[in-house]
């Protein structure tokens, strides 16, 4: 687990922020904006984003394996030894298949005040973070991006399907966002 994570982060070293992460940064401007991420990447934040909650933990984070509170920012590669101050080793701060989501109450809370709901490049399959739709007031305007969007029948509240991909995506909801200002 260690090598595969170490390698993501070198290829995350890479890569830079789309479109889509640019324009979302770029809303801060007008709107109070909070980002809820699957990803575990820093795009968002690399782009200007004040504001994002990742839920499945960050690759530039490792924790210790006893104390899931005990984090820090990690750049290089985590080895075997690397151990906190007890001489527990360190993890990758990344939530694995059948763990608590830590950060998924406070998204919760996000979701149920929210006044937009926007969903950005998601199949909708991923249980618990699907679910987050649902606290949304029925009353908001909500837009679903995806180049191949999950037909499904209860979506809530109107949102508007976006069959395209998230940069192309955010451009449109950029300009209906322009017609919403209050």
């Amino acid at each position: 687990m260690l090598d595969f994570y170490n390698q993501r982060r070198k290829q995350l070293h890479e890569v830079q922020p789309n479109l889509g992460h640019q324009i979302l940064a770029k809303l801060e401007n007008d709107f109070k904006v909070q980002i809820i991420t699957q990803n575990v990447d820093n795009l968002h934040e690399k782009s200007g984003s004040s504001n994002v909650l990742h839920l499945h933990g960050e690759l530039l984070k490792v924790r210790s394996i006893k104390n899931s509170n005990y984090i820090l920012d990690w750049q290089g590669d985590l080895n075997f030894g690397d151990v906190d101050k007890k001489g527990n080793q360190l993890r990758h701060c990344i939530v694995w298949f059948g763990e608590e989501v830590p950060a998924i109450e406070e998204a919760v809370t996000i979701i149920e005040n929210a006044e937009i709901l926007i969903i950005i490049g998601t199949s909708l399959q991923v249980y618990l973070a699907v679910s987050l739709m649902n606290f949304a007031k029925p009353t908001i305007p909500g837009f679903y991006i995806d180049p191949k969007p999950v037909t499904i029948h209860d979506l809530p509240n109107d949102i508007k399907v976006i069959a395209t991909t998230g940069s192309k995506g955010m451009e449109i909801v950029q300009k209906e966002l322009k017609k919403l200002q209050w």
